[in-house]
């Protein structure tokens, strides 16, 4: 399998999906602009998506695709089939029960994570019509992991596509329609996400029938129970433990951060997730594009003991890191205002907005870096079933995050807060490239202080030309002349992109030098 080639494709389909975020949150910011009811949506629907990075694509998934993997690889199908239909049977049965509790607990979820919010009774309603989503997304993460193991990358890559299509649709026509029906009509984002979440579950089904992989729930008392001791069951649960509480500590992290924004002021938790939304593009394009398709491999590769291939791939992974998420965290710092003004000032998004949204998008550039890299050391550690090493690093990270927010909010707000953030990725991403070196896992293929040399020139004329169009250009003056406004930045990005790889290619770099086979 091309590694590049394969990347490549999960990074298209990603794209699709930022794009239809980044219109998702245009329309919420028009719409709703940076209020209190924004704010009440954004830590409602939060909560969901803490339990998911959690529960699916934390924990769940980094215990179970090197176990999947290794099992067809060493066992067969037979054998991966029958791992398949006990852990989802295991799954149902959990999710049915978190479902319920969070639903009757809404209030108490709400206060943990906002209790500074201007409007504490709507989150708490929000909350309990989405809670089910983490239903959905638990069985998404699910077949997920199969496709990408069984190399079948594109429908989990575009799934997420169809939330941000239901919520575009909820923002569009839905909130109009609450608000004839006497409803307030941010409630209709909540009905969007439920929507989007039944509509990523619905399209995992044919994928997973035609590889002949759907799994096969247990139904009767007996089969629960064999499901339960199935030995694949307790080595994904025994791997999830450590693997959870890894993950816990990065949702810890941000639960404090979401609880410090809400009495930060009205506008501040918003400010922080339209910029985030921002930061997804690069962290998803590359970063989740890489991890995705590095974990199976690398899992693989363990399996069959080939260490130099385990390594090589690392070192393919990090390159790529160096190549594509450097020019991005040039331009988040020196071109935030512009990216903001483009995407977000419409409607009822006001200059304030702008000027908020950027600081908390800078102090998030500051640690793309890092936020990118961790996304391809951490499988480094999963794929040998190493989960307690990144779960000390992030325990440590933790504590280091929050101690910056106590230098940095004071200072700088809400900003400070997203600076700690980058900050702590940065802190992160370090450790576990020096524990994977250190463990003799990762040994850097010669010539990295050549390619290093090349990427920071070219980042220099990027940086050069970005920052002489931030300056020449009244970005905020062209609000009304959107259709120009938006010109303007497809022309300065597609010609700082050129130029870009114009440098590369005179430096001496070529595209065959990312050209790798798993």
């Amino acid at each position: 399998m091309n590694l590049l080639k394969a990347a490549s494709t999960v990074s298209l389909l990603t794209l699709a999906s930022r794009i239809t975020g980044l219109v998702r949150e245009q329309l919420i910011a028009a719409a709703f602009g940076a209020s209190a009811a924004t704010d009440a949506f954004n830590v409602a629907f939060r909560i969901p998506n803490l339990l998911r990075r959690l529960f699916a694509e934390g924990a769940f998934s980094q215990a179970f695709v090197p176990i999947l993997a290794a099992t067809r690889e060493s066992e067969g199908d037979a054998a991966t089939q029958r791992l398949i239909d006990a852990v989802a049977s295991v799954l149902a049965g959990a999710l049915v029960v978190t479902c319920v509790v969070g639903m009757v607990g809404a209030p108490l979820l709400v206060w943990l994570i906002g209790s500074g919010l201007a409007q504490f009774d709507l989150a708490a309603t929000m909350t309990r019509w989405m809670f089910p989503y983490i239903g959905f997304m638990s069985m998404v993460a699910l077949s997920a992991g199969i496709l990408n193991t069984w190399k079948r990358f594109a429908v989990p890559a575009v799934t997420p596509v169809l939330l941000n299509l239901a919520v575009i649709l909820a923002a569009w026509w839905g909130a109009p329609q609450f608000r004839n029906w006497g409803l307030d009509p941010i409630l209709a984002l909540a009905a969007g996400v439920m929507l989007g979440g039944l509509l990523q579950a619905a399209i995992q089904i044919p994928a997973l029938r035609a590889i002949g992989c759907m799994p096969r729930f247990a139904l009767g008392l007996g089969s629960i129970r064999a499901a339960w001791h199935h030995p694949g069951v307790g080595r994904v649960l025994s791997r999830m433990a450590p693997a959870l509480l890894g993950v816990s500590v990065a949702q810890i992290s941000l639960l404090i951060n979401t609880q410090i924004a809400s009495h930060v002021g009205v506008g501040a938790v918003s400010w922080l997730t339209f910029a985030d939304r921002l930061m997804e593009f690069p962290t998803g394009l590359l970063g989740v594009a890489l991890g995705v398709v590095l974990l199976p491999q690398l899992s693989s590769a363990q399996a069959r003991q080939d260490v130099d291939g385990y390594s090589d791939m690392l070192d393919w992974g990090l390159r790529m890191v160096v190549l594509l998420a450097l020019p991005c965290a040039v331009a988040l710092m020196i071109f935030p205002g512009p990216l903001v003004a483009v995407v977000f000032h419409y409607g009822q998004f006001q200059d304030v907005d702008v000027a908020q949204t950027t600081r908390a998008l800078m102090g998030y550039g500051v640690g793309l870096m890092g936020l990118v890299g961790v996304k391809v050391l951490a499988p480094g550690f999963y794929a040998r079933q190493d989960t307690r090493t990144p779960v000390r690093i992030a325990i440590v990270v933790l504590a280091a995050t929050q101690l910056m927010n106590l230098l940095f909010v004071p200072w700088l707000g809400h900003a400070g807060l997203a600076l700690s953030i980058g900050l702590g990725a940065l802190v992160n991403a370090t450790w576990l490239l020096t524990g994977l070196r250190r463990a003799g896992v990762y040994r850097p293929l010669p010539g990295w202080g050549v390619f290093m040399t090349r990427v920071l020139l070219a980042c220099a004329a990027l940086g050069a030309l970005l920052a002489w169009a931030g300056r020449g250009i009244d970005w905020i003056g062209l609000q009304s002349a959107w259709a120009q406004r938006a010109g303007w930045m497809a022309a300065v990005l597609a010609s700082a992109a050129l130029l870009y790889f114009a440098v590369l290619l005179a430096s001496g770099l070529r595209p065959a030098h990312f050209r790798r086979r798993a």
